[in-house]
């Protein structure tokens, strides 16, 4: 059975390029375009991995990785950041929200997909 990624961005290009990255290494993939929406999209079911930018409307991704280590299912799901966004203050700030790793836009897609085997073996 394929492993179910998560791939949480604004912008639907780079969503794109995300979901073509894990589903050429065998994921399946769900999409959403904001913190909100992909609260919507997961309802309750499980995911492997999460991977989410920072900056989005309605909920970003700090406030959406804080949702969703309070929720049990996700608890321990691994949770990676990919964003523009390179600050150390903001890295400590998604470590602290409960964040796995953090990986910076332009992604490489070979080293997106190894870090997630990395945290979803």
């Amino acid at each position: 059975m394929a492993r179910k990624a998560l791939t949480v961005d604004d912008s639907r290009t780079m969503r794109e390029m995300v979901a073509f990255s894990l589903k050429s290494a065998g994921y399946e993939v769900l999409e959403a375009e904001d913190g909100r929406a992909a609260l919507a999209v997961l309802g309750g079911q499980p995911v492997d991995v999460i991977i989410t930018d920072l900056n989005m409307p309605h909920m970003d991704g700090i406030e959406l990785i804080r949702t969703l280590r309070a929720q049990p299912a996700h608890r321990t799901t691994p949770i990676l950041m990919l964003t523009t966004e390179s600050d150390g203050s903001k890295k400590q700030l998604g470590k602290e929200a409960g964040a796995t790793g953090w990986l910076v836009k332009p992604f490489n897609p070979d080293k997106l997909v190894e870090t997630v085997r990395k945290v979803c073996p």
